[in-house]
């Protein structure tokens, strides 16, 4: 085995919440794991993730709320099987982490201090450091995994194509040149029509890596929109690779935007602040003065009614009055205001919505298995199904973890790759990585896949020189209904025929329907 090719049971591909503890549950099974990471660890988007693990630990708490609060955001397209799963494993996925040396808040009693957000029904999320969670589930994680001698971590690699039994010579093929001739597909690459077996992942720096199985853990595409909560690399390259080597993807058009994102302020413009501090009381206010909107409302209806409100007066904002708030609950939050000038306990935040949270992503079963085999999706960059048409808040990180952990044990059920031979090392290694939105792209899926679209902003769009830009755009065409997230101005209501229906995405770029239960 030479320098740039290595042998490992489970290659990680994305090291945030998900990665990183798939890594460490596979490695806890005895597992060498190689966990690839495009940043420095402990610096991915799950660093900046605010809120916390939604569970059902409380004694007013039960399973079947979390249930039906989980089904009720999600709008009607909640696959059932998914959130049972969520709301029955999410407590031991907290005790684990516990178990593992983390800290939650904890009242004076010791007992967990469970926090309420939208579209929850009684306090059930779990967080760190207020609204610090993710910066300190991140460190706490790499620490841990930096530690175990069974991970290789390939900081600062990024990954350029997946490794398939019949892998294709990718190629850019000229686009369709209107939208007629744009839908229903698009043919980005050579792909596959029998993939055969994930074997391994090859990276930029020319390091190829075989496995039982690849988890791709890469995060959404919520950073391909002008205005978003994300840091740039959320750009959806995992579903691209996994688009690529053939696996299915779904929901693309279901694509969240957080109602409480900071605008107007310098060196923290999309700076989110958590939806926790509305739990505690913060209220949102128009130009006015008045208030317009349930705050703890599901994320699609708080977002609407801003949007609507900046519609009506021609104002780039409204105001979040948190000054009742006690800073120490969110010192992070306070801080970041404080530092770019604004001191939101004496004065209303401005605040507006902006691209936040991708529902869809690569199709996976109930224990992370994409349509290609052995190969896994994990956390955002899957779509199980789980958040339906609007992710109920704080759901996403138990669903990294409970995923991270299943999916890493399937994984090990694995066989053994086939022996790489040299030839194929070097045509993956040629291949071309993903690319990454321009600018041109990012305002086109703001102003035609915003909070509002339009059959004539979707076409536009279909034309777009980003192939998942052309790929969210159709998807979003093909749902000719106002559901969640997606909101049509052609169609403003819901079509019962369409609950449960989800649009799929063939590696091809043929769409089609299926029914998830």
């Amino acid at each position: 085995m030479s320098k740039t090719h290595r042998e490992v049971d489970v290659a990680v591909v994305g090291a945030g919440a998900a990665g990183l503890y798939a890594a460490l549950c596979a490695a806890r099974e005895g597992a060498q794991v190689a966990l690839v990471s495009a940043a420095p660890l402990a610096q991915t988007a799950s660093y900046w993730a605010q809120g916390g693990l939604a569970a059902a630990l409380a004694s007013d708490d039960s399973m079947e709320l979390h249930l039906k609060d989980t089904e009720r955001a999600g709008r009607g397209a909640v696959r059932r099987s998914a959130a049972e799963i969520l709301v029955r494993e999410a407590p031991e996925c907290v005790h684990d982490l516990q178990a593992l040396g983390m800290r939650f808040d904890a009242d004076r009693q010791g007992r967990l201090a469970l926090g309420l957000e939208g579209g929850h029904s009684v306090r059930r999320v779990v967080h760190a450091g207020g609204s610090a969670t993710g910066r300190r589930l991140l460190r706490a994680l790499s620490a841990l995994v930096v530690a175990e001698p069974r991970i290789a971590v390939l900081e600062n690699t990024r990954a350029r194509a997946l490794w398939t039994e019949n892998q294709p010579a990718y190629h850019e093929q000229s686009r369709p040149t209107n939208s007629e001739q744009s839908r229903p597909s698009h043919h980005e690459q050579n792909h596959p029509t029998n993939p055969g077996r994930c074997r391994g992942v090859a990276c930029e720096d020319g390091r190829v890596l075989s496995a039982r199985g690849v988890v791709l853990s890469t995060g959404g595409a919520a950073a391909m929109w002008a205005r978003t909560t994300n840091p740039p690399g959320s750009q959806g390259v995992g579903l691209l690779l996994a688009q690529r080597a053939g696996a299915q993807l779904a929901d693309l058009e279901l694509l969240q935007f957080h109602p409480t994102a900071v605008i107007g302020v310098r060196g923290r413009e999309g700076f989110l602040v958590t939806e926790a501090i509305r739990g505690e009381g913060a209220t949102l206010h128009d130009a006015a003065g008045e208030r317009f909107v349930d705050e703890l409302a599901p994320r699609d209806e708080v977002s609407r009614a801003i949007q609507a409100r900046l519609a009506q007066t021609g104002a780039s904002s409204v105001g979040l009055d948190m000054r009742k708030i006690d800073p120490a609950l969110f010192p992070n939050v306070v801080g970041a205001l404080r530092e770019a000038g604004l001191d939101p306990t004496r004065e209303l935040v401005p605040v507006a919505p902006a691209a936040h949270y991708m529902m869809g992503g690569v199709v996976s079963d109930l224990q992370g298995r994409s349509t290609v085999p052995g190969l896994y999706a994990i956390g955002e960059a899957s779509c199980t199904g789980l958040h339906g048409a609007n992710r109920l808040a704080s759901n996403s990180l138990s669903e990294c973890f409970v995923w991270g952990r299943r999916a890493a044990r399937a994984a090990l059920d694995e066989p053994l790759p086939e022996p790489a031979r040299a030839e194929e090392l070097e045509a993956l290694r040629a291949l071309s990585p993903p690319p990454v939105a321009g600018e041109a792209t990012r305002t086109a899926l703001w102003q035609d896949a915003g909070i509002e679209r339009s059959p004539e902003g979707l076409e536009r769009l279909s034309n777009d020189e980003h192939p998942l830009a052309r790929m969210i755009a159709l998807c979003a065409l093909e749902r000719a209904e106002s559901r969640g997230a997606h909101h049509r101005s052609d169609h403003p209501e819901p079509d019962p025929a369409l609950e449960h229906r989800h649009v799929t995405l063939a590696a091809s770029g043929l769409a089609s329907w299926q029914t998830w239960v």
